[in-house]
Protein backbone atom coordinates (compact mmCIF):
# COMPACT_ATOMS: atom_id res chain seq x y z
CA UNK A 1 0.00 0.00 0.00
CA UNK A 2 1.24 3.51 -0.71
CA UNK A 3 1.81 5.90 2.15
CA UNK A 4 -0.54 8.84 2.53
CA UNK A 5 -1.24 11.52 5.12
CA UNK A 6 -4.99 11.98 5.51
CA UNK A 7 -5.47 10.92 1.88
CA UNK A 8 -2.65 13.09 0.47
CA UNK A 9 -0.34 11.15 -1.90
CA UNK A 10 3.35 11.30 -0.99
CA UNK A 11 6.70 11.35 -2.78
CA UNK A 12 9.96 11.14 -0.81
CA UNK A 13 13.09 12.34 -2.59
CA UNK A 14 16.69 13.14 -1.59
CA UNK A 15 18.80 15.76 -3.33
CA UNK A 16 22.37 14.50 -3.87
CA UNK A 17 25.35 16.11 -5.57
CA UNK A 18 29.05 16.89 -5.45
CA UNK A 19 30.11 19.90 -3.38
CA UNK A 20 29.24 23.23 -5.07
CA UNK A 21 27.19 21.75 -7.92
CA UNK A 22 24.18 23.85 -6.88
CA UNK A 23 22.17 21.44 -4.75
CA UNK A 24 21.03 23.88 -2.06
CA UNK A 25 20.37 26.63 -4.61
CA UNK A 26 18.12 24.26 -6.56
CA UNK A 27 16.18 23.44 -3.39
CA UNK A 28 15.75 27.21 -2.90
CA UNK A 29 14.13 27.43 -6.35
CA UNK A 30 11.81 24.47 -5.66
CA UNK A 31 10.70 25.97 -2.34
CA UNK A 32 10.18 29.42 -3.81
CA UNK A 33 8.15 28.22 -6.81
CA UNK A 34 6.05 25.82 -4.72
CA UNK A 35 4.30 28.84 -3.18
CA UNK A 36 5.31 28.35 0.47
CA UNK A 37 6.33 32.01 0.81
CA UNK A 38 3.79 34.80 1.03
CA UNK A 39 3.72 37.42 -1.70
CA UNK A 40 6.24 40.13 -0.83
CA UNK A 41 7.93 38.01 1.86
CA UNK A 42 11.73 38.30 1.93
CA UNK A 43 13.19 34.99 0.75
CA UNK A 44 16.71 34.15 1.95
CA UNK A 45 19.27 32.34 -0.18
CA UNK A 46 20.58 28.87 0.74
CA UNK A 47 17.40 28.50 2.81
CA UNK A 48 18.22 25.08 4.22
CA UNK A 49 21.82 25.94 5.16
CA UNK A 50 20.82 27.31 8.56
CA UNK A 51 24.07 26.47 10.32
CA UNK A 52 26.56 29.39 10.51
CA UNK A 53 29.40 27.18 9.33
CA UNK A 54 27.31 26.01 6.38
CA UNK A 55 26.67 29.57 5.25
CA UNK A 56 30.28 30.63 5.78
CA UNK A 57 31.78 27.67 3.92
CA UNK A 58 29.04 27.37 1.31
CA UNK A 59 28.52 23.66 1.94
CA UNK A 60 25.81 21.45 3.43
CA UNK A 61 26.98 19.67 6.60
CA UNK A 62 23.73 18.34 8.07
CA UNK A 63 20.85 16.81 6.19
CA UNK A 64 17.64 18.91 6.23
CA UNK A 65 13.99 18.01 5.73
CA UNK A 66 11.36 20.12 4.04
CA UNK A 67 8.08 19.48 2.24
CA UNK A 68 6.12 21.16 -0.54
CA UNK A 69 2.73 20.48 -2.10
CA UNK A 70 2.46 20.29 -5.88
CA UNK A 71 -0.77 19.43 -7.71
CA UNK A 72 -2.22 17.90 -4.57
CA UNK A 73 0.80 15.69 -3.87
CA UNK A 74 3.07 16.11 -0.86
CA UNK A 75 6.77 16.06 -1.87
CA UNK A 76 9.09 15.45 1.07
CA UNK A 77 12.55 16.77 0.14
CA UNK A 78 15.76 15.92 1.98
CA UNK A 79 18.83 18.05 1.27
CA UNK A 80 22.01 16.01 1.87
CA UNK A 81 25.71 16.88 2.23
CA UNK A 82 27.89 16.52 -0.84
CA UNK A 83 31.24 15.91 0.85
CA UNK A 84 32.38 12.35 1.57
CA UNK A 85 33.41 13.37 5.11
CA UNK A 86 29.71 13.64 5.91
CA UNK A 87 28.82 10.32 4.30
CA UNK A 88 27.14 9.20 7.51
CA UNK A 89 24.47 11.83 6.87
CA UNK A 90 23.99 10.65 3.26
CA UNK A 91 23.76 6.95 4.09
CA UNK A 92 21.06 7.26 6.72
CA UNK A 93 19.01 9.77 4.71
CA UNK A 94 18.84 7.55 1.64
CA UNK A 95 16.97 4.99 3.72
CA UNK A 96 14.16 7.54 4.19
CA UNK A 97 13.39 8.14 0.52
CA UNK A 98 12.13 6.31 -2.56
CA UNK A 99 13.99 8.32 -5.18
CA UNK A 100 16.77 10.83 -5.57
CA UNK A 101 17.65 13.82 -7.69
CA UNK A 102 21.29 13.78 -8.78
CA UNK A 103 22.59 17.25 -9.64
CA UNK A 104 25.62 17.56 -11.92
CA UNK A 105 27.44 20.73 -12.96
CA UNK A 106 27.16 21.16 -16.76
CA UNK A 107 30.78 22.27 -16.96
CA UNK A 108 32.54 20.00 -14.49
CA UNK A 109 30.46 16.87 -15.05
CA UNK A 110 30.61 14.05 -12.49
CA UNK A 111 33.20 14.63 -9.75
CA UNK A 112 34.55 12.46 -6.89
CA UNK A 113 31.67 13.11 -4.51
CA UNK A 114 29.23 12.58 -7.40
CA UNK A 115 30.62 9.05 -7.54
CA UNK A 116 30.38 8.69 -3.78
CA UNK A 117 26.76 9.81 -3.32
CA UNK A 118 25.57 8.07 -6.50
CA UNK A 119 27.15 4.79 -5.41
CA UNK A 120 25.25 5.00 -2.12
CA UNK A 121 21.97 5.69 -3.97
CA UNK A 122 22.44 2.84 -6.42
CA UNK A 123 23.26 0.42 -3.61
CA UNK A 124 19.93 1.37 -2.01
CA UNK A 125 18.18 0.44 -5.28
CA UNK A 126 17.09 4.00 -6.02
CA UNK A 127 16.51 5.14 -9.59
CA UNK A 128 17.92 8.67 -9.82
CA UNK A 129 16.60 11.60 -11.82
CA UNK A 130 19.58 13.54 -13.23
CA UNK A 131 19.53 17.34 -13.36
CA UNK A 132 22.29 19.00 -15.40
CA UNK A 133 22.70 22.31 -13.59
CA UNK A 134 24.28 25.68 -14.45
CA UNK A 135 23.62 25.43 -18.19
CA UNK A 136 23.47 29.24 -18.31
CA UNK A 137 27.21 29.42 -17.69
CA UNK A 138 29.66 30.14 -20.51
CA UNK A 139 31.47 27.33 -22.36
CA UNK A 140 29.38 24.45 -21.02
CA UNK A 141 28.53 21.20 -22.78
CA UNK A 142 25.38 19.79 -21.11
CA UNK A 143 25.01 16.88 -23.53
CA UNK A 144 28.56 15.74 -22.82
CA UNK A 145 27.79 15.94 -19.10
CA UNK A 146 24.90 13.50 -19.62
CA UNK A 147 27.22 11.09 -21.45
CA UNK A 148 29.70 11.26 -18.57
CA UNK A 149 26.93 10.56 -16.07
CA UNK A 150 25.87 7.48 -18.05
CA UNK A 151 29.48 6.27 -18.10
CA UNK A 152 29.57 6.69 -14.31
CA UNK A 153 26.33 4.72 -13.91
CA UNK A 154 27.80 1.85 -15.93
CA UNK A 155 31.08 2.00 -14.03
CA UNK A 156 29.25 1.75 -10.71
CA UNK A 157 27.31 -1.32 -11.84
CA UNK A 158 23.86 0.25 -12.21
CA UNK A 159 21.18 -2.11 -13.52
CA UNK A 160 19.27 -1.57 -16.77
CA UNK A 161 16.44 0.36 -15.12
CA UNK A 162 18.83 2.67 -13.29
CA UNK A 163 20.85 3.33 -16.46
CA UNK A 164 17.63 4.32 -18.26
CA UNK A 165 17.49 7.47 -16.14
CA UNK A 166 15.42 10.58 -16.77
CA UNK A 167 17.47 13.74 -17.17
CA UNK A 168 16.67 17.43 -17.38
CA UNK A 169 18.65 20.61 -17.99
CA UNK A 170 18.36 23.92 -16.18
CA UNK A 171 19.68 26.41 -13.67
CA UNK A 172 18.89 26.41 -9.97
CA UNK A 173 20.11 29.99 -9.68
CA UNK A 174 17.87 31.21 -12.53
CA UNK A 175 15.01 28.92 -11.41
CA UNK A 176 14.15 26.92 -14.52
CA UNK A 177 14.26 23.34 -15.80
CA UNK A 178 13.60 21.85 -19.23
CA UNK A 179 13.61 18.35 -20.76
CA UNK A 180 16.03 19.23 -23.58
CA UNK A 181 18.28 22.07 -24.66
CA UNK A 182 15.95 23.20 -27.45
CA UNK A 183 12.92 23.80 -25.23
CA UNK A 184 12.39 27.19 -23.59
CA UNK A 185 11.39 27.31 -19.93
CA UNK A 186 11.30 29.84 -17.11
CA UNK A 187 9.99 27.65 -14.25
CA UNK A 188 10.78 24.47 -12.34
CA UNK A 189 7.51 22.86 -13.48
CA UNK A 190 9.25 20.23 -15.69
CA UNK A 191 11.28 19.08 -12.67
CA UNK A 192 8.22 18.90 -10.42
CA UNK A 193 6.43 16.86 -13.09
CA UNK A 194 9.42 14.52 -13.46
CA UNK A 195 9.47 13.90 -9.71
CA UNK A 196 5.78 12.99 -9.69
CA UNK A 197 6.19 10.67 -12.70
CA UNK A 198 9.41 8.88 -11.86
CA UNK A 199 9.63 8.76 -8.05
CA UNK A 200 7.41 5.90 -6.85
CA UNK A 201 5.01 6.37 -3.94
CA UNK A 202 6.40 5.01 -0.66
CA UNK A 203 5.68 1.37 0.08
CA UNK A 204 4.24 0.57 3.49
CA UNK A 205 1.13 -0.77 5.16
CA UNK A 206 -0.68 1.62 7.52
CA UNK A 207 -2.66 -1.30 8.97
CA UNK A 208 0.44 -3.11 10.25
CA UNK A 209 2.06 -2.44 13.66
CA UNK A 210 4.03 0.80 13.84
CA UNK A 211 7.66 0.86 12.67
CA UNK A 212 9.47 4.21 12.50
CA UNK A 213 13.25 4.34 12.08
CA UNK A 214 15.13 7.27 13.64
CA UNK A 215 17.51 8.79 11.09
CA UNK A 216 18.12 12.28 12.53
CA UNK A 217 18.11 13.72 16.03
CA UNK A 218 17.37 17.26 17.18
CA UNK A 219 16.70 18.96 20.48
CA UNK A 220 14.14 21.49 21.68
CA UNK A 221 14.06 23.27 25.04
CA UNK A 222 10.28 22.74 25.07
CA UNK A 223 9.98 19.19 23.70
CA UNK A 224 13.34 17.66 24.63
CA UNK A 225 14.83 15.11 22.25
CA UNK A 226 13.20 15.19 18.79
CA UNK A 227 13.47 12.12 16.55
CA UNK A 228 13.10 12.49 12.78
CA UNK A 229 12.51 9.50 10.56
CA UNK A 230 10.33 7.61 8.13
CA UNK A 231 7.29 5.56 9.04
CA UNK A 232 7.89 2.19 7.36
CA UNK A 233 4.63 0.61 8.55
CA UNK A 234 1.62 1.52 10.65
CA UNK A 235 0.07 4.79 11.74
CA UNK A 236 1.29 7.15 14.45
CA UNK A 237 -0.69 9.66 16.51
CA UNK A 238 0.27 12.17 19.14
CA UNK A 239 -0.25 10.81 22.66
CA UNK A 240 -0.27 7.14 21.70
CA UNK A 241 1.80 4.51 23.58
CA UNK A 242 5.00 3.43 21.82
CA UNK A 243 8.11 1.32 22.36
CA UNK A 244 11.70 2.29 21.56
CA UNK A 245 13.75 -0.70 20.42
CA UNK A 246 17.39 0.09 21.18
CA UNK A 247 20.37 -1.02 19.13
CA UNK A 248 21.20 -3.66 21.77
CA UNK A 249 17.71 -5.17 21.47
CA UNK A 250 16.32 -3.85 24.74
CA UNK A 251 12.92 -2.16 24.73
CA UNK A 252 11.86 1.02 26.51
CA UNK A 253 8.15 1.82 26.67
CA UNK A 254 6.81 5.34 26.59
CA UNK A 255 4.39 7.67 24.84
CA UNK A 256 4.51 9.96 21.79
CA UNK A 257 4.24 13.37 23.44
CA UNK A 258 4.25 15.37 20.19
CA UNK A 259 3.90 14.53 16.49
CA UNK A 260 5.20 17.00 13.93
CA UNK A 261 5.11 17.07 10.15
CA UNK A 262 7.03 19.20 7.65
CA UNK A 263 5.51 22.07 5.72
CA UNK A 264 7.93 24.26 3.83
CA UNK A 265 10.59 25.35 6.31
CA UNK A 266 8.39 24.73 9.34
CA UNK A 267 7.60 21.79 11.57
CA UNK A 268 3.88 21.81 12.26
CA UNK A 269 1.91 19.73 14.72
CA UNK A 270 -0.26 17.09 13.06
CA UNK A 271 -2.84 14.66 14.37
CA UNK A 272 -1.55 11.53 12.66
CA UNK A 273 0.69 10.20 9.91
CA UNK A 274 0.86 6.87 8.11
CA UNK A 275 3.33 4.56 6.42
CA UNK A 276 5.64 6.33 4.00
CA UNK A 277 5.62 9.80 5.55
CA UNK A 278 8.58 11.60 7.14
CA UNK A 279 7.81 12.97 10.60
CA UNK A 280 9.39 14.33 13.76
CA UNK A 281 8.31 12.92 17.13
CA UNK A 282 9.08 13.61 20.78
CA UNK A 283 8.63 11.39 23.80
CA UNK A 284 11.92 9.54 24.40
CA UNK A 285 14.93 11.27 25.95
CA UNK A 286 17.62 8.66 25.33
CA UNK A 287 17.66 7.48 21.74
CA UNK A 288 20.30 6.76 19.09
CA UNK A 289 20.35 6.99 15.32
CA UNK A 290 19.00 3.85 13.63
CA UNK A 291 16.79 2.70 16.50
CA UNK A 292 13.12 1.85 15.94
CA UNK A 293 9.97 3.34 17.43
CA UNK A 294 7.42 0.53 17.34
CA UNK A 295 4.03 -0.61 18.51
CA UNK A 296 4.32 -1.62 22.20
CA UNK A 297 2.12 -4.70 21.66
CA UNK A 298 4.11 -5.99 18.65
CA UNK A 299 7.61 -4.44 18.81
CA UNK A 300 9.69 -5.39 15.78
CA UNK A 301 12.99 -3.66 15.00
CA UNK A 302 14.09 -2.48 11.57
CA UNK A 303 17.67 -3.24 10.38
CA UNK A 304 20.20 -0.87 11.94
CA UNK A 305 21.77 1.78 9.73
CA UNK A 306 25.37 0.99 8.74
CA UNK A 307 27.87 3.72 7.86
CA UNK A 308 31.44 3.62 6.59
CA UNK A 309 34.18 3.40 9.20
CA UNK A 310 36.35 6.43 10.15
CA UNK A 311 39.66 6.94 8.34
CA UNK A 312 41.32 9.69 10.43
CA UNK A 313 42.07 9.98 14.16
CA UNK A 314 43.00 12.90 16.41
CA UNK A 315 43.53 13.25 20.14
CA UNK A 316 41.52 15.90 21.97
CA UNK A 317 43.37 17.07 25.09
CA UNK A 318 42.45 19.38 27.95
CA UNK A 319 44.35 22.65 27.48
CA UNK A 320 47.27 22.63 29.94
CA UNK A 321 49.27 25.41 28.29
CA UNK A 322 50.23 28.64 30.13
CA UNK A 323 47.33 30.37 28.34
CA UNK A 324 44.67 27.92 29.52
CA UNK A 325 41.29 29.43 30.35
CA UNK A 326 41.70 32.62 28.34
CA UNK A 327 39.54 31.80 25.32
CA UNK A 328 36.90 29.38 26.55
CA UNK A 329 34.53 28.80 29.41
CA UNK A 330 34.43 24.97 29.21
CA UNK A 331 37.94 23.79 30.04
CA UNK A 332 37.72 20.66 32.21
CA UNK A 333 38.04 17.05 31.11
CA UNK A 334 34.50 16.32 32.33
CA UNK A 335 33.07 19.12 30.18
CA UNK A 336 35.09 17.97 27.17
CA UNK A 337 33.98 14.36 27.65
CA UNK A 338 30.30 15.32 28.02
CA UNK A 339 30.42 17.42 24.83
CA UNK A 340 32.03 14.62 22.80
CA UNK A 341 29.53 12.08 24.13
CA UNK A 342 26.68 14.42 23.17
CA UNK A 343 28.11 14.69 19.66
CA UNK A 344 27.93 10.91 19.32
CA UNK A 345 24.15 11.08 19.66
CA UNK A 346 23.77 12.75 16.27
CA UNK A 347 27.11 12.27 14.47
CA UNK A 348 26.91 8.61 13.47
CA UNK A 349 30.27 8.55 11.61
CA UNK A 350 32.21 9.77 14.67
CA UNK A 351 33.97 7.54 17.20
CA UNK A 352 35.18 8.66 20.65
CA UNK A 353 37.36 6.43 22.85
CA UNK A 354 39.00 6.90 26.25
CA UNK A 355 42.78 6.71 26.55
CA UNK A 356 45.10 5.87 29.42
CA UNK A 357 44.81 9.51 30.55
CA UNK A 358 41.53 11.00 31.83
CA UNK A 359 42.40 14.29 30.10
CA UNK A 360 42.86 12.81 26.60
CA UNK A 361 40.25 11.40 24.19
CA UNK A 362 40.79 9.61 20.91
CA UNK A 363 38.37 11.02 18.30
CA UNK A 364 38.02 9.35 14.90
CA UNK A 365 36.18 10.71 11.87
CA UNK A 366 35.79 10.44 8.12
CA UNK A 367 38.37 13.06 7.20
CA UNK A 368 39.94 16.45 7.86
CA UNK A 369 36.74 18.36 7.10
CA UNK A 370 34.62 16.12 9.34
CA UNK A 371 36.91 16.63 12.33
CA UNK A 372 37.61 20.28 11.46
CA UNK A 373 33.90 21.14 11.53
CA UNK A 374 33.56 19.46 14.94
CA UNK A 375 36.55 21.38 16.32
CA UNK A 376 35.30 24.73 15.04
CA UNK A 377 31.76 24.08 16.31
CA UNK A 378 33.04 23.25 19.78
CA UNK A 379 35.33 26.30 19.76
CA UNK A 380 32.39 28.58 18.96
CA UNK A 381 30.40 26.98 21.76
CA UNK A 382 33.08 28.01 24.25
CA UNK A 383 35.09 24.78 24.59
CA UNK A 384 38.84 25.19 25.00
CA UNK A 385 41.09 22.23 24.26
CA UNK A 386 44.15 21.09 22.35
CA UNK A 387 44.26 18.68 19.41
CA UNK A 388 47.01 16.46 18.07
CA UNK A 389 48.18 16.14 14.49
CA UNK A 390 45.72 13.94 12.54
CA UNK A 391 46.78 10.36 11.84
CA UNK A 392 45.24 7.90 9.38
CA UNK A 393 43.72 4.72 10.76
CA UNK A 394 45.37 1.52 9.52
CA UNK A 395 43.35 -1.68 9.45
CA UNK A 396 44.32 -5.30 9.00
CA UNK A 397 42.55 -6.88 6.02
CA UNK A 398 43.23 -10.55 5.30
CA UNK A 399 46.29 -10.39 7.53
CA UNK A 400 47.79 -7.39 5.72
CA UNK A 401 48.03 -3.87 7.24
CA UNK A 402 46.02 -1.56 4.98
CA UNK A 403 45.57 2.20 4.81
CA UNK A 404 42.78 4.34 3.31
CA UNK A 405 43.20 5.85 -0.16
CA UNK A 406 41.42 8.84 -1.67
CA UNK A 407 40.51 9.87 -5.21
CA UNK A 408 41.72 13.43 -5.83
CA UNK A 409 40.56 15.48 -8.82
CA UNK A 410 42.39 18.74 -9.50
CA UNK A 411 41.24 21.44 -11.91
CA UNK A 412 44.32 23.55 -12.74
CA UNK A 413 45.59 25.99 -15.38
CA UNK A 414 47.68 24.28 -18.05
CA UNK A 415 50.86 25.95 -16.79
CA UNK A 416 50.33 24.39 -13.34
CA UNK A 417 50.05 20.78 -14.49
CA UNK A 418 53.73 19.93 -14.08
CA UNK A 419 53.90 21.45 -10.62
CA UNK A 420 50.82 19.54 -9.46
CA UNK A 421 52.14 16.21 -10.75
CA UNK A 422 55.45 16.87 -8.98
CA UNK A 423 53.79 17.81 -5.68
CA UNK A 424 51.45 14.81 -5.70
CA UNK A 425 54.33 12.52 -6.63
CA UNK A 426 56.14 13.41 -3.42
CA UNK A 427 52.97 12.43 -1.53
CA UNK A 428 52.76 9.00 -3.21
CA UNK A 429 49.97 10.04 -5.57
CA UNK A 430 49.42 8.04 -8.75
CA UNK A 431 47.86 9.84 -11.70
CA UNK A 432 44.93 7.95 -13.20
CA UNK A 433 43.69 10.36 -15.84
CA UNK A 434 44.42 13.75 -17.41
CA UNK A 435 41.88 15.63 -19.53
CA UNK A 436 42.02 19.07 -21.15
CA UNK A 437 38.91 21.25 -20.96
CA UNK A 438 37.69 23.94 -23.35
CA UNK A 439 38.72 26.90 -21.19
CA UNK A 440 42.47 26.33 -21.07
CA UNK A 441 42.45 24.25 -17.91
CA UNK A 442 43.35 20.64 -17.24
CA UNK A 443 41.60 18.13 -15.00
CA UNK A 444 43.92 15.68 -13.24
CA UNK A 445 42.78 12.60 -11.37
CA UNK A 446 44.98 10.92 -8.77
CA UNK A 447 44.73 8.08 -6.30
CA UNK A 448 46.54 9.18 -3.13
CA UNK A 449 47.05 7.65 0.32
CA UNK A 450 44.90 9.56 2.79
CA UNK A 451 48.02 10.45 4.82
CA UNK A 452 49.45 12.14 1.73
CA UNK A 453 46.55 14.59 1.61
CA UNK A 454 46.71 15.73 5.23
CA UNK A 455 47.32 19.47 5.10
CA UNK A 456 48.03 19.40 1.35
CA UNK A 457 45.80 22.26 0.21
CA UNK A 458 46.40 24.22 3.41
CA UNK A 459 50.18 24.04 3.04
CA UNK A 460 52.34 26.60 1.29
CA UNK A 461 53.50 23.87 -1.11
CA UNK A 462 50.05 23.63 -2.72
CA UNK A 463 50.11 25.12 -6.22
CA UNK A 464 48.11 28.33 -6.71
CA UNK A 465 44.83 28.53 -8.63
CA UNK A 466 43.99 24.90 -7.91
CA UNK A 467 40.47 23.62 -7.34
CA UNK A 468 40.59 20.18 -5.71
CA UNK A 469 37.83 17.77 -4.80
Amino acid sequence: MSGEVKGVPIRNIAIIAHVDHGKTTLVDALLTQSGIFREGEAVPTCILDSNDLERERGITILSKNTAVDYNGIRINIVDTPGHADFGGEVERVLGMVDGCLLIVDANEGPMPQTRFVLKKALEKGLRPIVFINKIDRARVDPEQAVDKVLDLFLELGADDDQCDFTYLFGSGMAGYAKPDMKTESDTMKPLFEAILRHVPPPVGDPTKPLQLQVTTLDYSDFLGRIMIGRIHNGTIRGGQPAALIRDDGTIKRGRISKLLGFKGLQRVEIEQASAGDLVAVAGFDEVNIGETIACPDHPEALPLIKVDEPTLQMTFVVNDSPFAGREGKFVTSRQLRDRLQRELLTNVALRVEDTDSPDRFSVSGRGELHLGILIETMRREGYEFQVSQPQVIFRTIDGTPSEPYETLVMDVPEEGVGSCIEKLGTRKGEMQNMENTNDGRTQLEFVVPARGLIGFLASSSAPPAVKAS
